[in-house]
């Protein structure tokens, strides 16, 4: 039995191979050879079993099913199929929204909804005026609506008339032809034929209409379709993530409806909420309209916002807007047109650059190798993202540069400076507190030139800036005699002593950072700041530092022009551009570092409320002290004008390291005893740099006078210096000196 079982399993016979033999002669049948595989039980289990084969078979499936499964996996998610996936069902989506579109089109024709979607809108807006007039035209959509319903009530019956009226017109005109055609023809039968014709076409009319009404009905859902896709791919309604990929264009076109879709992803609440709920559109003052030239171009526009909203709100969102516009951050900006001369409160100015512009090179600086400046007229100083080319006042305004280390500040005064010296009458001072050789250059053009960070230096400053206020005064004075209100060129050419003067303190901090003198020297320059704008005389100042003790704030609020390079804080830029300004959108912190270099936000460049100005570059060669201004400063010097003064015309402010109190009582003295006060204020004009002076009180004064032996008087509240004692001191002090 268990044989027979065995030989029952078994799914063939084994055959033994025939032997092969390389001659003829027959092989002794014990030395037949059989060709084979040695192979162990298992595997012979496995190949020749049922069960063994069976177990083959599934493995076969699994192997079939896994390489099935690879396949499907890399056909569904391979990116062809991922793409024509996505565009089927943005396609279809387009369709859907089409027909949501047209229904809400439907909606709100058949209903007054528009009416009042936009009377809620006035409402909010508080546009009493815009309101009523909704009101009225909503009124009247009413009436006419009205109107259209009761016509078609009485449709039916006015149809049927038409009709039978129309029928029996046609009748009887045919018949009519028909009697003229039988007179013409002498055909009595020719009477019936136009009604005979009329009833052949009729005929034919229904025969086609019986063979193109399937066809249309068929093609009927089609071309709704098609209909309704086209509407929904012209309004894009289909979702974000089903959007096809689109390569950004190199300067995509901006538009009104580019922006509003703009602002719709600018995640501020109140603007959410007046695009969704109220329906909200902007309203643009100006539509985006192409500025600048060659290189430099961009877009602007001018659009309100909606209750709720602030012009700083969208500046702070100034990232977003720009990624939402296909821009980079330094290329967009907005900011409060409300606070522009002429705008409007509420609105926002948009300026939209081209891509890549704040990439491409400045151009060379205009007055390099030819061409005269004009200080009233103010000089170049860089470009705009448009392209224009910006002029710095310099007569009548004052200028502060601020940002961090290496951006571009001691580059934009050298700039300045030198359109200054090519106006043949200006007069130009410079302190640098630092021992840079950045002005070296233009050494031969200055009048006054000191550099170092040296207290020595502070000093002179701080004397230099009250012989400023003096001269302000004199100025001041001398405008009067000539009976004029300000300086004009007119009157600096035929007045050698009204020519323009010019100061620059580069790296300012050092001299407003000075322990002692500091605050003095923040008061001068104030001053002569508030005070010189209509003398022709005119400051500039630059620092990396906008704290109060490096650039005053009241400095910084009463210049005419601002410019700050990239820098980190909001603190920072309003230090330099003035408080409220990053509130404003005046943004320096949007400035990359380094990256930018050489680009400032400067205000009091023209009419708007800032400008984006990239500073012509005055090259320098640090390796071998090569400076481009050589050459600009020598053209300066060659058409300078009569008494313009320059290089050693002017002296160095004298700094006292000593006086001789006695000797300056026996000065100011006469023969006559004078009060304290009135004495002390006559040191003070006789030695306005000598800082004891300045210090005095009345009290100390007194003091330090009876110390020296000075007899001083009491008459009431009034102290009296005695001149006698003073030269019978003096006397004694000569005789001891002549006996030595």
């Amino acid at each position: 039995m268990t044989q027979q079982h065995d030989e029952d399993r078994e799914l063939a016979r084994v055959h033994y191979l025939p032997t092969h033999r390389a001659d003829t002669t027959p092989a002794p049948s014990d030395t037949e050879v059989v060709e084979g595989e040695l192979i162990s039980e298992e595997e012979y289990q496995r190949l020749f079993t049922q069960r063994g084969q069976a177990i083959e078979r599934y493995k076969g499936y699994r192997r079939d099913l896994a390489t099935a499964g690879r396949v499907v996996k890399t056909v569904a998610t391979h990116e062809v199929t991922k793409s024509t996936g996505q565009a089927l069902l943005r396609h279809g989506s387009y369709v859907l929204g089409g027909a949501g579109i047209v229904a809400k089109r439907v909606w709100e024709a058949k209903t007054n909804s528009r009416y009042e979607r936009m009377q809620r809108l006035a409402e909010a807006r508080g546009d009493w005026d815009q309101l009523a007039d909704w009101e009225a035209r909503a009124e009247q959509a009413r009436e006419r609506r009205h109107r259209r319903r009761m016509d078609w009530l009485e449709a039916p019956v006015k149809l049927v008339k038409a009709v039978v009226i129309g029928a029996f017109s046609l009748m009887g005109a045919l018949l009519a032809l028909g009697i003229v055609l039988a007179i013409a023809n002498k055909d009595l039968g020719d009477v019936l034929g136009p009604i005979t014709a009329l009833f052949t076409l009729v005929k034919w009319i229904a025969y086609a209409v019986t063979v193109a009404w399937l066809p249309f009905l068929l093609a009927l859902p089609w071309a709704a379709g098609i209909a309704l896709w086209a509407v929904g791919r012209h309004a894009d309604a289909t979702p974000s993530w089903l959007r096809a990929a689109k390569t950004a264009e190199v300067n995509p076109q901006i538009t009104a409806d580019g922006i509003v879709t703009a602002l719709r992803h600018l995640s501020i609440p109140k603007l959410n909420e007046a695009f969704k709920k109220e329906g909200w559109q902007p309203r643009f003052d100006l539509t985006p309209t192409r500025e600048g030239q060659g290189a430099f171009r961009g877009y602007r526009a001018i659009f309100d916002l909606p209750m709720g909203v602030t012009p700083e709100m969208v500046a702070d969102k100034r990232d977003v807007l720009a990624k939402n516009l296909n821009r980079n951050a330094v290329e967009v900006w907005a900011s409060d047109y409300g606070k522009e001369k002429g705008g409007k409160a509420g609105y926002v100015n948009l300026y939209v650059a081209d891509s890549g512009v704040m990439d491409k090179p400045t151009p060379d600086y205009p007055l390099l190798h030819e061409g005269t400046a004009d200080v009233f007229a103010g000089v170049p100083i860089g470009i705009t993202q448009r392209g224009d080319v910006v002029p710095m006042p310099v007569v009548g305004s004052n200028a502060v540069f601020g940002g961090q280390p290496g951006q571009g500040k001691s580059n934009a005064v050298r700039v300045a400076v030198a359109g200054i010296a090519l106006d043949p009458l200006a007069e130009i001072r410079m302190h640098v507190f630092a021992n840079n050789g950045d002005f070296d250059a233009y050494a031969p053009r200055l009048s006054l030139y000191q550099k170092g960070a040296t207290p020595e230096h502070v000093e002179a400053a701080v004397a230099h800036l009250r012989d400023l206020y003096d001269e302000v005064g004199r100025r001041e004075g001398r405008l009067a005699e000539l009976g004029a209100k300000k300086l004009t060129r007119a009157l600096a050419e035929q007045h050698p002593d009204l020519r323009p003067l010019f100061v620059g303190f580069s790296e300012c901090h050092e001299l407003f950072g000075h322990s002692e003198l500091g605050k003095e020297a923040a008061e001068l320059a104030i001053n002569v700041v508030k005070r010189g704008r209509k003398t022709g005389v005119s400051t500039a100042y630059d620092t990396q530092s906008s704290r109060a003790d490096a650039i005053p704030s009241q400095l910084v609020e009463n210049v005419g022009f601002n410019g700050c390079f990239a820098v980190k804080t909001w603190r920072s830029n309003d230090g330099f551009l003035g408080d409220g300004s990053f509130a404003a959108g005046i943004r320096a912190t949007d400035l990359r570092f380094n990256v930018d270099r050489g680009t400032m936000v400067a205000t009091g460049a023209s009419e708007e409320l800032f400008e984006i100005v990239r500073t012509f570059f005055i090259k320098v060669d640090d390796d071998n002290g090569w400076d481009q201004a050589t050459e600009i400063i020598e053209r300066a010097m060659a058409q300078l004008a009569p008494g313009t003064p320059v290089a050693g015309d002017r002296p160095m402010p004298q700094i006292e390291n000593d006086r001789d109190l006695l000797a300056d009582l026996d000065t100011v003295l006469d023969d006559e005893r004078l009060p304290a006060g009135d004495v002390l204020g006559a040191l003070r004009s006789l030695a306005p740099g000598w800082k004891p002076y300045r210090d005095y009180t009345v009290p100390r004064f007194v003091a330090a006078v009876k110390k020296l032996g000075v007899k001083v008087a009491a008459t009431g509240n009034k102290h009296y210096v005695d001149p006698v004692t003073v030269r019978e001191i003096l006397a004694r002090r000569a005789t001891a000196d002549l006996d030595e």
